[in-house]
């Protein structure tokens, strides 16, 4: 199982990647915002992640490298 890391703010924001292996509603209600898309591009049959910029940060056939490389960015 992947291990997740999760930051609390003083002002009790939690960051981290968002995983159902700690059932955070049950603390409360959750405001979630994503850092990246990933979405299929036709003409290069490819996924694609990208920041909220719009840059693209990597890409795969695979979606799941892509959420593999997004868990591995930005889970530290």
């Amino acid at each position: 199982m992947k291990s997740s890391v999760l930051t609390f703010e003083p002002n009790g924001t939690v960051c981290g990647l968002y995983t159902e292996a700690i059932p955070l509603t049950e603390i409360g209600a959750l405001q979630v915002n994503r850092l990246t898309t990933i979405e299929f591009t036709d003409s290069t049959q490819q996924w694609d992640l990208r920041d909220r910029a719009g840059t693209l940060l990597f890409s795969n056939p695979s979606r799941e490298r892509c959420l593999q490389w997004e868990h591995r960015q930005f889970n530290q």
